[in-house]
Parts: structure tokens; C-alpha cells; sequence
């Protein structure tokens, strides 16, 4: 067994990785705080091939050395938005016909490993703000709320692992590797 070179992993430039054909999911920050979380958001969407990340609210925007720090660059190549408001972006995703998905806990959630995504369609995979998690105002708004499974005592993962667990489940139930 021998760790793979960079040049082995057969990696795509910045240039092309925009002109490949990305996953049918975008990514929507819902107020998160850390700057750490919103660099690890980029990264992950970098490596699923997402199509972009909506950063709303209090969410901070790249340029800033927090974001780049987890992001390792991947800032440049990905597709990103900043909307004032999380309202306004997943409204104008649903008009767009994306399957609005919001990551949450709540009386009606489907567990994540229940979840069935219909393989023709487009995802908003919604994440909230570390302690409040995503707006009720928003929940109002999505087609489904997907909870993972926890059998600790804390009952919440950090956004970052959350966003990894439901893109890679997302992404293998709709056949993209």
C-alpha cells in the first residue's frame, strides 16, 4: 500500500472543474457564524462537485483568512452568493424547482436514511446557524426536513460534519460517483 502523489489523485484545475458538469445540489448557509464552518462548507462542495453555496445572512463571505484557512482554496472554484436574507434565496431556488431540504430537527423530519430523493430533480441541502439552527421562517418554506440519527447526549453535530453526512448521502442515492 503506497499514499497517492498529487499528480496520481489526477486532481482538476480550477478552470476545469468549472466547466464540469456539477452535482444537481447547491448548498444554502442559513446564518451560520463560524467562519470555520463556511470554509469546510466550501471545501465539501468542492470535492461533491456542488453546484454553488448561498451564504445568507450573518454568514461570512470569502475573501477572509478564517474561511480560507478550512477552505484550502476552494473559495475559487466553487460558485457562490450572498443573499441578505435566507427567505429570498430558497424562494428563488423553489421558483427555479429545486427540492428544498432543510437539515433540522423537528416534529416532522424525516430521518435521513428514510430519505428517497427522486434521481431527475435538484437539491437546496439548508444547514442553520450553530445555535438557533435554521429559521422557522425558512422550515415554512422547505419541501422535506431531513434529520440524521443520533444516539448520544448531545443530540447535534457540528454544521460541518452534518453538511459531509447529508451531501455524501445525497449524492450516493442519486448515483453521482
Amino acid at each position: 500500500m503506497k499514499k497517492l502523489s498529487m499528480d496520481e489523485l489526477e486532481r482538476l484545475s480550477i478552470e476545469e472543474f468549472k466547466s464540469e458538469q456539477k452535482s444537481p445540489i447547491v448548498l444554502v448557509l442559513d446564518n451560520v457564524r463560524s467562519l470555520n464552518n463556511v470554509g469546510s462548507a466550501f471545501r465539501t462542495a468542492d470535492a461533491f462537485r456542488i453546484e454553488k453555496i448561498y451564504l445568507c445572512g450573518i454568514t461570512g463571505t470569502p475573501p477572509h483568512r478564517d474561511i480560507q484557512k478550512t477552505a484550502l482554496g476552494a473559495t475559487e472554484s466553487v460558485d457562490w452568493e450572498y443573499c441578505l436574507n435566507t427567505i429570498e434565496a430558497v424562494q428563488k431556488l423553489k421558483s427555479e424547482n429545486y427540492q428544498l431540504c432543510a437539515l433540522e430537527q423537528v416534529d416532522q423530519s424525516i430521518m435521513l436514511h428514510d430519505f428517497t430523493p427522486s434521481k431527475n430533480k435538484k437539491f437546496a441541502l439548508i444547514f442553520g446557524n450553530e445555535v438557533f439552527g435554521v429559521e422557522q421562517a425558512v422550515l415554512q418554506e422547505c419541501d422535506q426536513v431531513l434529520e440524521i440519527p443520533q444516539l448520544g447526549t448531545k443530540h447535534s453535530l457540528n454544521i460541518s460534519v452534518s453538511l459531509g453526512i447529508a451531501v455524501w448521502d445525497l449524492m450516493v442515492k442519486l448515483e453521482q460517483f
